[in-house]
């Protein structure tokens, strides 16, 4: 599956083939997309090339050629959909947590739902409201704004997250050792890791010993917002 970012590239690239013959440079894809530098460039584009959406030619400059094209680039539209993890099907188990109560039974606020993070390898996160969702207000206690983010992945599964809960964010930019945080790597990429900092350097922690914790420079991470809450359906 694809983020909204490799698809906007695919998609780029296929057009400028179409028209042209031959793929924008990587300064043009770098404009095209409102990218910073071409390093992220880079990585797209390998990650086109390593799911089999693209080919480089050797020993040609801006030769590029698409193999494929996703099912969204042939509807013409942009669907999200899930990178990794499984959700429960109907015959498994449900474990609910003894203290869990349902929504309707506390007093509730509505939560701007704002796409969905990754629990798991880090995938593009989507800024714009999708829906929303009824929170408990004990979940919205303290200062400052809050939002909403679907899990998709499984890395946080041992500390309770799921793929598919629901986890509720409070808006800030620093975090403790140990908070659970919505971490924006690059400029491009959002995940959910544990945090820590160690001097110039953050460690972004899994709960799930099939996944390596990242370590990456503090200037390479932005601190989006803290878990404060989690809702799950059953």
């Amino acid at each position: 599956m694809l983020t909204r970012k490799q698809i906007d590239l695919l998609k780029l690239i296929h057009e400028r083939m179409q028209a042209d013959g031959v793929a924008p440079s990587f300064d043009e894809m770098k404009d095209a997309l409102n990218l910073r530098s071409k390093s992220g460039i880079h990585r797209l584009i390998t990650a086109l090339e390593e799911r089999g959406f693209i080919r480089r030619l050797p020993h040609r400059a801006r030769a590029i050629e698409v193999l494929k094209l996703p099912e969204p680039l042939s509807r013409g539209a942009f669907a999200p959909q899930v990178i990794e993890g499984g959700r429960p099907s109907a015959s498994d188990p449900v474990h609910r947590p003894e203290a869990a109560r349902a929504v309707e039974e506390a007093q509730s606020l509505s939560v701007p739902v704002m796409g969905r993070i990754a629990a798991g390898t880090p995938i593009e996160a989507i800024s714009e409201e999708l829906n929303t969702v009824a929170v408990p207000g004990a979940m919205l206690s303290g200062r400052g704004s809050h939002y909403a983010l679907e899990v998709q992945g499984d890395s946080m599964i041992d500390l309770g997250i799921n793929d598919g809960d629901i986890v509720v964010i409070r808006e800030q930019t620093t975090a403790d050792n140990g908070d659970i945080i919505v971490a924006l790597v690059d400029g491009l990429e959002a995940t959910l890791k544990r945090f820590r900092r160690t001097g110039g350097m953050i460690a972004l922690e899994a709960a799930n010993p099939a996944y390596e914790t990242r370590v990456l420079s503090d200037d390479r991470v932005k601190i989006q917002g803290r878990l404060v809450g989690l809702i799950r359906s059953y």
